[in-house]
């Protein structure tokens, strides 16, 4: 097993859903198959105005061909979870990738953009280290400016001691990324009545919710998260209210306090985030329209 950067586009030819699934030609298939059961890093390239930021982090746990193309293939993701802060290529003059310098410390090009390349165990941990910095500082009751990673810059090495595999697999931490993850999309608004509350100390009280539950397998991403008031977010998990594609908020019949329709934005339509990267997917809107809303 060895742990690599999966490359994806914004606008990709392939048939990438990064929560569930990579897709990829056969050139990288030794690659791949080198990560199964292992974990990755995915990396947003600069093309179609990409960000060229590390965004996440999931674990391959498979390998199978795509039937319908010949010569290209799917590594199924699990344990899909976005980072909290997306990480850059190059930060503080200094990359986190160096196996991928040459002797004179200019970037390979060749290595760089290879869509399918292996870090070093020590690579993903800075890439981790960096993508969770203020939730790993709440862990470690250290403020977040005061942690400072090896290999970035000569403070000592973050007092963190839990592996960091073990850190993003308990799911208090997972909750606390997807919610941080989500409220910074959002601008910590909830998106069907665009309220924006802050309590005194600070703290939204906007929720994150899951559009696909985390007891269904729905993923840790932004596309599948929604920033919500208290009531409204109970009302998406009981299936009272849901989205259409276009973000049309959809009713149940019954079971809907009038007080609380009134609330919901007059358009009728969900204030998704500028980004149209972050906005809810439709693969996990359709998911809660046919198993979870209650129907129109």
């Amino acid at each position: 097993m060895t742990k690599a950067v999966f490359i994806t586009k914004i606008n990709s030819i392939y048939d990438d859903l990064p929560e569930e699934r990579y897709h990829f030609p056969r050139q990288y298939l030794s690659r791949v198959q080198a990560t199964i059961g292992d974990w990755i890093i995915y990396y947003e390239s600069r093309r179609d105005r990409g960000r060229q930021v590390y965004f996440a982090t999931g674990q391959v746990i498979d390998v199978r061909p795509d039937e319908r193309q010949p010569g290209h293939y799917y590594a199924l993701i699990d344990h899909y979870l976005e980072f909290e802060i997306p990480v850059p290529f190059r930060e503080r003059g200094q990359y986190y990738e160096t196996s991928l310098l040459k002797p004179d410390g200019s970037i390979n090009p060749g290595l760089a953009q290879s869509a399918v390349h292996h870090i070093t165990e020590t690579e993903y941990q800075l890439i981790l280290q960096a993508g969770f910095t203020h939730v790993l500082a709440q862990e470690s009751q250290r403020p977040a400016d005061q942690l400072e990673w090896p290999g970035l810059g000569e403070g000592p090495q973050a007092p963190f001691e839990r592996p960091m595999v073990e850190t993003i697999l308990n799911r208090p931490f997972r909750d606390h990324a997807f919610a941080s993850a989500v409220k910074t999309a959002y601008d910590k608004t909830c998106a069907m009545t665009g309220l924006r509350i802050i309590n005194g100390g600070g703290r939204a009280e906007v929720q994150a919710a899951h559009i696909q539950p985390v007891a269904q397998h729905g993923p840790d991403s932004v596309r599948n998260g929604l920033a919500l008031c208290g009531t409204v977010h109970w009302m998406f998990d009981r299936g009272l209210i849901s989205l259409n594609d276009e973000y049309k908020i959809l009713k149940a019949r019954s079971g809907i306090p009038e007080a609380m329709d009134r609330m919901l934005l007059p358009d009728g339509y969900l204030h998704p985030p500028d980004r149209p990267d972050m906005r809810p997917h439709p693969h996990f809107l359709e998911f809660h329209r046919e198993r979870i809303f209650k129907g129109a």
